[in-house]
C-alpha cells in the first residue's frame, strides 16, 4: 500500500496536500482498493462551500456508492473535470487523479500524518 509520507490523511481514507493555502484532495490507495473499479465520481462545483467531516461528493465503484468527506472546510477552487470521463483514473494513480482543491480554508478534520494513516489501515485491514 502506498502512502506518501507528504501528505495528511482522513481517518475516513481521504489525502490532503495544502500549498500556498489551497488544500488539494483525493482518495488514498486503500480506499481506492477496498472500493474495486471505481465507474463514476460525483463532484461539487467551483463556487460550493464544503465543510468538514461532511460530504463533498462521491463515487460509486462495481460494489457500492461511497461519500467522499472533506478533509477541510472552505470553498471549492477547482474540480478534477478529467475523472468525470475517466473516473478509473482514481484506480489507476490515487494520489495524482485528485478530486477537488479547496481554497479560503477555516477548519479541518483531525488529520493523520503517514504513519499514523499507516496504522489506522493496519487496524482496519
Amino acid at each position: 500500500m502506498n502512502i506518501p509520507k507528504e501528505l495528511q490523511y482522513t481517518k475516513s481514507h481521504e489525502w490532503l496536500l495544502v500549498e500556498d493555502g489551497v488544500a488539494t484532495v483525493g482518495l488514498t490507495d486503500f480506499a481506492q482498493d477496498a472500493l474495486g473499479d471505481i465507474v463514476f465520481v460525483n463532484l461539487p462545483q467551483p463556487g460550493d462551500q464544503v465543510s468538514a467531516g461532511e460530504a463533498l461528493g462521491d463515487v460509486e465503484s462495481v460494489k457500492a456508492v461511497s461519500d467522499v468527506l472533506s478533509p477541510v472546510s472552505g470553498v471549492v477552487a477547482e474540480v478534477n473535470e478529467e475523472l468525470l470521463d475517466n473516473p478509473a483514473l482514481v484506480n489507476e494513480d490515487p494520489y495524482g487523479a485528485w478530486l477537488v482543491k479547496v481554497e479560503q480554508l477555516t477548519g479541518e478534520e483531525e488529520l493523520l500524518d503517514a504513519a499514523a494513516y499507516e496504522a489506522h489501515c493496519a487496524e482496519e485491514g
